[in-house]
């Protein structure tokens, strides 16, 4: 039996690739195939993920400016147990030993942010930039460079500038607010020629539920989007055709989308409901810097909609032609992210319920009970969707150099067994149905697990674990311990993907015998924790306690002497 759940927040990062004539997808093409033993192209790049606010804390060292995730996450009930990333992992001081961690995995590429408030603190370039922050980003680039790790670096993962959040009136001048975008970007252009691979991306102008906290429904995820999309094509042509042959650096776009599965392939309505399902995520930014243009289901859908609620135009914002050719085209590289997928089935959104992006797309999403989901609760473990997600991408965008930018799972936040046998199995199977999209002919060259380390996960705070190193955030040295799942990535990298059954399936057996010496270490450090109470409070306490005790003897003695 199906069943529904809440949609999870559309998460869009902006981390890009050349037009081609539009195919129509098989959707009848349902292949679940077995376990599919071989290895990936020579050159193949594995690596890991984080970004800026979920991973470096110091959130006001060293001449940092506020982020609007600083404000957001400081606001209370806005956060799970009011968490916020104030410390998180203290990567801006743990970043040598991060980067070690990276080595002994042999990582080939590490995907991480840019605050920039840490380089921007009022928000423009012209007024202040911080070279405490610029310096710190070239000394992780260089430690990353001299141990053969490619930094692959997100211009932007969602902590603009508060100072900027405030220079623009949330209801009239959002857009004006994300035109800020393009500021930062030329920083970077002129400060980080190392860098081979930018993004830029936003999230949170629909629901509120992330920072900077705009409920504009039916207005403010389109509005933003465009203007992502718009300054997205602006960096793209920034950086020419001289500086990428002479860097030979790429320039992309990473867009994080599920992959939705028709409840029936052979129902035509399901069927259309599912493709827009998918062009109202994924084709939603694809489709214009593929294809120069908004997905015609989003265009004919919004504007049906918009007409019948009463309004002269479209909610959806217009490309002039100008802004069409400009977009057209302006990518290297498709950057994925991925996590699960979705059953889709029509539902028809009456137009009087009011403006919504949710509503837009007329549909339900279903998920099968029997999925696994360890973690987090929209994240159901269904590998077979990631390469028929690979495979859309291969026919709707004339086949792209794909770099898989996000993929991982999460686990509850009790969790502290360092054994996670289920991470394992996630990273087995959508690794090996990428590799099966590779024999079909989809042009990936990369794949970042998600996430290095434990860290903040947005409104959900601390309570979901995605890292492949278990992060102690109770220590005052936010320990970080490898998890079983560490020694079975490292092997994948190894062995380029999965040679033979034999010596896969030997790999989760090695695993779980490492990581019993991590536990024993996770598992002493609440007695640290206790004797640092011990020390630092009931001593203090009790001496305290003892000396107050003693005036008042010392009292009553006086007393009785007179």
């Amino acid at each position: 039996m199906l069943q529904r759940r809440p949609l999870r927040p559309l998460q869009l990062l902006a981390l890009v690739l050349w037009a081609s004539a539009q195919e129509d997808f098989d959707w009848t093409k349902s292949e679940r195939t077995s376990f599919y033993y071989g290895t990936f192209p020579t050159g193949f790049s594995w690596g890991a993920g984080s970004s800026a606010y979920q991973t470096e804390g110091a959130w006001n060292v060293d001449g940092k400016g506020m982020s609007i995730w600083d404000a957001f996450a400081h606001k209370k009930g806005k956060i799970y147990s009011n968490d916020t990333g104030d410390s998180s992992c203290d990567g801006y001081h743990k970043f040598k030993d991060d980067v070690t961690l990276m080595k002994d995995m042999k990582l080939n590429h590490y995907r991480f942010s840019i605050s920039w408030p840490r380089i921007l603190p009022s928000g423009l370039k012209s007024e202040q930039i911080n070279e405490k922050g610029i310096q710190y980003y070239d000394d992780l680039i260089n430690m990353l460079l001299d141990n053969k790790v490619t930094p692959i670096v997100t211009l932007y993962h969602w902590d603009l500038p508060q100072v900027t959040r405030r220079l623009a009136e949330p209801l009239r001048k959002q857009s004006e607010e994300l035109d800020h975008l393009q500021q930062p970007v030329g920083t970077s252009g002129s400060r980080g020629q190392r860098v081979k691979r930018c993004s830029v991306a936003v999230e949170g102008y629909e629901t509120g539920e992330h920072a900077p906290g705009l409920k504009l429904k039916g207005t403010g995820a389109y509005r933003a989007a465009h203007n992502i999309i718009k300054a997205h094509a602006q960096v793209w042509h920034s950086y020419d055709t001289k500086w990428r042959s002479r860097q030979k650096g790429l320039v992309g776009i990473s867009l994080t989308a599920d992959w939705g599965e028709p409840v029936d392939v052979t129902n035509q309505k399901d069927v259309e409901a599912a493709e827009r399902f998918i062009q109202f995520s994924l084709g939603w930014f694809a489709s214009p810097l593929f294809h120069g243009d908004y997905p015609q289901v989003m265009k004919d859908y919004i504007g049906r909609k918009s007409g019948q609620q009463g309004l002269g135009a479209s909610r959806l914002p217009v490309f002039s032609p100008q802004e069409r050719s400009s977009i057209k085209g302006s990518c290297d590289f498709l950057g994925l992210g991925h996590f699960t997928t979705r059953y889709v089935t029509l539902k028809n959104f009456p137009s009087g319920l009011g403006e919504s992006y949710f509503s837009d797309r007329d549909l339900a999403e279903l998920v099968d009970p029997r999925w696994p989901d360890p973690g987090s609760e929209w994240l159901y473990s269904v590998p077979w969707g990631f390469r028929r997600l690979l495979n859309y991408v291969k026919t709707q965008y004339g086949n792209p150099m794909v770099y898989v930018t996000e993929n991982g799972v999460s686990e509850k936040m009790l969790c502290t067994d360092l054994c996670d046998d289920w991470r394992m199995k996630y990273f087995k199977d959508y690794i090996n149905e990428m590799l099966k999209a590779v024999k079909d002919g989809v042009n990936v060259k990369g794949y970042t697990a998600w996430s290095l380390l434990d860290n903040f996960q947005w409104d959900e705070g601390f309570s979901e674990r995605f890292g492949l190193y278990y992060v102690d955030f109770r220590s005052k040295n936010k320990s970080r311990y490898p998890k079983a799942s560490v020694q079975f990535y490292k092997r994948i990298i190894s062995s380029n993907g999965f040679p033979n059954q034999r010596e896969v399936e030997s790999w989760k057996r090695k695993a779980v015998e490492t990581c019993s010496s991590s536990n024993q270490l996770l598992a002493a450090d609440p007695l640290i924790g206790h004797m640092e109470m011990v020390t630092e409070i009931v001593v203090p306490t009790v001496s305290t306690l003892c000396i107050l005790l003693s005036a008042v003897f010392l009292m009553f003695l006086l007393r009785r002497r007179v």
